[in-house]
């Protein structure tokens, strides 16, 4: 599938697919959207909860790397032992890679080279609290012994890719997460909180980022 660069509403780049009609993140700030839904309702809603040193996150779409980006920045600030699962069926390529200008834009181009030279499937030490691994394979092939408190669930939407949309992965994701667990996604549609709670999650909606009425936080109670 055909992929090419566009810049977004805060003037960092997205990338588009023309057959699904997708990007990787919103044309409305992809920076915006990763930092709203993955950082501020996510490691950081959970950390402000929690009160941990330490977390476990699994990212479902590694895809440019923004949102380990910004978690490994995020990780730095606060001083929080990270240790980061990536999953991602189909790697940019270094031409793609080399002409997103997170790194740039977030002063951070040395980590965000590191996270994708660093070999898929074997840890990496990104910075001293930053542990990352980055697994070749589709969500359904991942077997892990790991446990998480965070899932990043960034797929590409339910009308591309409804597969990943399902009961069944929703149902693997609640049982990878720890008791008290929770995962956010940019997507709040029906079917897909619907998919959700039928998988034992309790499915809460929040205020989306720019262009986007609302986002989901879902949690593990149990």
């Amino acid at each position: 599938m055909k992929r090419h660069l566009q810049l977004t509403a805060d003037g960092s780049h997205t990338i588009q697919i023309d057959e699904l009609n997708v990007t990787y993140h919103s044309k409305h700030g992809a920076i915006q959207e990763s930092q709203h839904v993955f950082i501020d309702a996510g490691i950081r809603y959970l950390h402000e909860a929690k009160q941990l040193n330490e977390y476990q996150i699994l990212e479902m779409g590694f895809g440019t790397g923004l949102n380990a980006l910004l978690t490994a920045i995020y990780s730095d600030q606060m001083d929080l032992r990270i240790t980061y699962h990536s999953i991602e069926a189909f790697p940019l390529t270094t031409d793609e890679i080399s002409s997103l200008n997170y790194g740039n834009l977030l002063q951070q181009e040395s980590i965000f080279s590191l996270l994708h030279t660093a070999n898929w499937n074997i840890a990496t030490t990104i910075h001293p609290n930053f542990e990352f691994y980055k697994h070749l394979c589709k969500l359904d092939a991942f077997v892990t012994e790991e446990k998480f408190n965070l899932v990043y669930y960034d797929a590409f939407a339910p009308t591309a890719q409804p597969e990943l949309w399902t009961v069944e992965v929703f149902e693997k994701l609640y049982h990878l997460l720890k008791p008290e667990g929770i995962l956010v996604t940019y997507c709040s549609k029906g079917v897909v909180r619907r998919a959700m709670e039928a998988a034992g999650f309790r499915v809460t909606k929040l205020q989306g980022p720019p262009g986007k009425r609302e986002m989901v936080r879902a949690f593990r109670d149990h």
